[in-house]
C-alpha cells in the first residue's frame, strides 16, 4: 500500500500510532452533540442557534465559528425557508395611520401588539387552514391565536377576544395590515370598547408588519415544510404543538437564550423590566441617511 501511494513506511506507522490532541477529542464530542441536536430539532437549527442550544444545555462556551466549521464538515445546515407574498384587495370601511412606524421595540409587555393571518394547505385534501395570531413586541410571545377553515371576521374576532381575556386591562397599540377583517366597523368598535389605539401598515408595505411576517416564516420553515400531514386534523395539531414550542421552549438569542414566556413572566412579575433592544440594521440606517441627504439637497436647491 505504501509503495502504491508512494509513502514511507514510517509515515504510515506514525499515523497509525498517533494520539489525538485534547482539542481534537473535544471537537469529536462537540460534533456528536451537533448531530444529536440536528435530529432532535428536525433540522431547524442553524449554526447560531445550534451554538446557543449546546452552550445553554451543556454549560459550555463554544464559539459560533467553531460550531459553523464543524457543521460544514458534517454537511449539516438548517432548512431554508420559502418566501411567498400574497395580497388581497379590499375596500376598507375604516382605515388608520401607521402609528407603529416600524418601531418594533417595546419597553414593557402589552405596549404594542401586531397581528395578521396566514394560511396552511393540506396536501392530501387540498383544504386550507387559516392561522390568526397576535404577537407582543416586548417579548415576541404569541399572546393569542385561533385556527379556522375559514378566513373570515369570526377568526379575527375570536383571536382578539382571547387576547383581551388573557390580558385584562391591557390597552396596547394594535397594529395590523389593511385586511378586510381589520378595516371593518365592527372590529373598530371592539377596539374602542377596550380602549385600544389602532395602527395599520401602508398599502403594499408588508415590512411595516415585519415581526409577525417573520413569525410566519419561522413556523413554516421549522414545522410546515418539514412534514407531510395525513389529514387536516394532523396539521392543526402540529400548529398547536409548534406555538407551544415557540412560546415555552424555543430559545431566542436576543433574549439572552430565554424563551418568550420566560421573558414575559419575568417582566409581569417584577417591578422593573429588562430591556432587549433590537440590533441596529446598518443598511437601513444608511438608506435613510442617504434619503434625508437627498431631501435636504432638494430643499436647498
Amino acid at each position: 500500500m505504501c509503495q502504491i501511494l508512494e509513502l514511507n513506511r514510517s509515515s504510515y506507522y506514525k499515523w497509525l500510532n498517533r494520539v489525538e490532541t485534547p482539542v481534537e477529542i473535544e471537537n469529536h464530542q462537540l460534533a456528536q452533540l451537533i448531530l444529536e441536536y440536528h435530529e432532535m430539532f428536525d433540522q431547524i437549527l442553524g449554526y447560531r442557534r445550534m451554538t446557543d442550544w449546546i452552550n445553554q444545555l451543556n454549560h459550555k462556551h463554544y464559539s459560533k465559528k467553531r460550531v459553523r466549521r464543524l457543521m460544514k464538515l458534517l454537511g449539516l445546515q438548517s432548512i431554508i425557508r420559502k418566501k411567498k407574498s400574497k395580497y388581497q384587495k379590499s375596500t376598507p370601511e375604516i382605515s388608520a395611520e401607521n402609528l407603529l412606524a416600524r418601531n418594533f421595540s417595546a419597553s414593557a409587555p402589552n405596549q404594542k401588539w401586531v397581528t395578521d393571518i396566514t394560511e396552511f394547505k393540506d396536501r392530501h385534501s387540498g383544504k386550507k387552514l387559516y392561522l390568526s395570531a397576535i404577537i407582543d413586541l416586548y417579548d415576541r410571545s404569541i399572546v393569542a391565536y385561533e385556527i379556522s377553515l375559514r378566513n373570515d371576521n369570526t377568526l379575527v374576532f375570536k383571536t382578539f377576544e382571547k387576547a383581551m381575556i388573557a390580558n385584562p386591562g391591557a390597552t396596547p397599540l394594535f397594529h395590523s395590515d389593511r385586511g378586510f377583517q381589520y378595516t371593518s366597523k365592527v372590529f373598530k368598535t371592539k377596539l374602542n370598547y377596550y380602549g385600544l389605539t389602532q395602527s395599520m401598515s401602508r398599502v403594499g408595505k408588508c415590512i411595516d408588519n415585519g415581526p409577525i411576517e417573520g413569525f410566519w416564516g419561522i413556523i413554516k420553515s421549522e414545522m410546515y415544510y418539514l412534514y407531510k400531514f395525513e389529514s387536516i386534523q394532523d396539521l392543526k395539531c402540529a400548529i398547536d404543538k409548534y406555538v407551544h414550542f415557540y412560546n415555552t421552549i424555543r430559545l431566542q438569542n436576543r433574549f439572552q437564550n430565554q424563551t418568550p414566556m420566560q421573558v414575559r413572566i419575568a417582566a409581569l412579575t417584577s417591578e422593573s423590566n429588562t430591556q432587549y433592544p433590537i440590533k441596529e440594521n446598518k443598511k437601513i440606517k444608511k438608506y435613510y441617511n442617504l434619503l434625508n441627504s437627498k431631501q435636504n439637497q432638494n430643499l436647498t436647491t
